[in-house]
C-alpha cells in the first residue's frame, strides 16, 4: 500500500565482482540503466532517488583458487577496478587466502590496501562513468541489458521470483551456469591461472589462519552468562507470542524485536519460526 517513492530511495543491492574486467564494468552500467527504466515505467516512480541504483560490490569468492593463493591479489584488484569503473557506492575486498580458510591479519590488510590504492592512489574516483562513449563497453551494456531483461520477462511469465524459485527456474539457471564453467575449466577452454595451466609445485601452506578453540568456549560461556542473568519468563511470553502470531498474516517484526529486546538469541528466534513454517527444501530440476 505504500508509494514506491515512500521507500525506494532506501533500497541496495549487493553485487558480486568478477574476473572479466570490461564485461563486469558493462554488468554494472546495465544494471543502472535496467533499475532506473524499471523504476520510472513500471512502478511509475516521480523520485530521481528512487531511480538510482545503489549497490555494494564484493569480489568474487568463487574465483580465488587454493592454487597459488597470491595470484587471488591480482584477480580482486581486477574485480575491485570493474566495481569502481561500475559505478559502486562501496566495496569489499575479499583476502588471497579464503580459499584456503579465513583470512590471516596479513592478508585482510592487503585486501584493505588495494582498496585503498585504487581510491588514492589510482585516479579512477575521480569522474563518474569513466569509461562511457566507449564503442565496446556502450555495446556490451546493451547486450546485458538485452539479456537481463530476457530474465526478468521470463520471471513475469512464471508469476514472479518466489513461483520461479518454487518451480526450480532460478536453481536451474545457476546450475547450468556452473556446470558449463566448470566443464570449460576441466577442457582447458576457459583458463584458470595456476590451476589447468602455469602450475608449479607448491608446498604446504603454514600461514594460514587458526581459529583458537578458547574462541569457541568462551562464546558457550557468554551465552550461558546470558541466559541465566536474562529475564526468561519475558523471553518465554515473547517467544510464545512470536509463534502464536507466526500463524497468522500479521507483520512479525514487532514481535521479533521484542524477543530481540528480551536477550531471546538468534537461534532460539529462528527454532519457533522454524516449529511454525518448516524449513525450506528447494526444488531440484535435472
Amino acid at each position: 500500500g505504500l508509494d514506491v517513492d515512500d521507500f525506494a530511495p532506501r533500497l541496495s543491492f549487493f553485487f558480486n565482482a568478477h574476473n572479466n574486467l570490461l564485461e563486469e564494468i558493462a554488468k554494472y552500467r546495465a544494471a543502472r540503466r535496467i533499475w532506473a527504466k524499471i523504476m520510472k515505467n513500471r512502478f511509475k516512480a516521480k523520485n530521481e532517488k528512487s531511480m538510482k541504483l545503489k549497490f555494494h560490490t564484493q569480489t568474487a569468492g568463487c574465483t580465488l583458487t587454493a592454487q597459488q593463493p597470491d595470484n587471488n591479489i591480482i584477480r580482486v584488484t581486477v574485480q575491485a577496478l570493474a566495481a569502481v569503473l561500475g559505478g559502486t557506492q562501496s566495496l569489499h575486498t575479499n583476502s588471497r587466502d579464503e580459499a584456503l580458510a579465513l583470512p590471516s591479519e596479513e592478508s585482510v590488510r592487503i585486501a584493505l590496501r588495494t582498496q585503498q590504492v585504487l581510491a588514492y592512489e589510482s585516479g579512477v574516483t575521480e569522474t563518474i562513468d569513466p569509461l562511457a562513449g566507449s564503442y565496446y563497453i556502450e555495446s556490451l551494456t546493451d547486450q546485458i541489458e538485452e539479456e537481463a531483461m530476457k530474465y526478468i520477462e521470463k520471471i513475469d511469465e512464471l508469476g514472479g521470483m518466489p513461483q520461479a524459485v518454487e518451480k526450480g527456474y532460478v536453481q536451474k539457471e545457476i546450475q547450468n551456469s556452473s556446470y558449463k564453467y566448470q566443464m570449460e575449466v576441466e577442457s582447458n577452454e576457459r583458463i584458470v591461472v595456476g590451476v589447468n595451466k602455469f602450475q608449479t609445485e607448491e608446498k604446504h601452506h603454514e600461514d594460514i589462519l587458526k581459529v583458537d578453540p578458547e574462541v569457541e568456549r568462551l562464546q558457550k560461556e557468554k551465552i550461558n552468562k546470558l541466559k541465566s542473568t536474562r529475564n526468561n519468563d519475558e523471553v518465554k511470553k515473547n517467544l510464545a507470542n512470536l509463534k502464536k502470531l507466526a500463524k497468522t498474516d500479521e507483520n512479525l517484526m514487532p514481535y521479533i524485536l521484542s524477543a530481540v529486546k528480551s536477550y531471546a538469541t538468534l537461534g532460539e528466534i529462528c527454532d519457533v519460526l522454524r516449529s511454525v513454517f518448516g524449513e525450506y527444501e528447494q526444488s531440484v530440476i535435472l
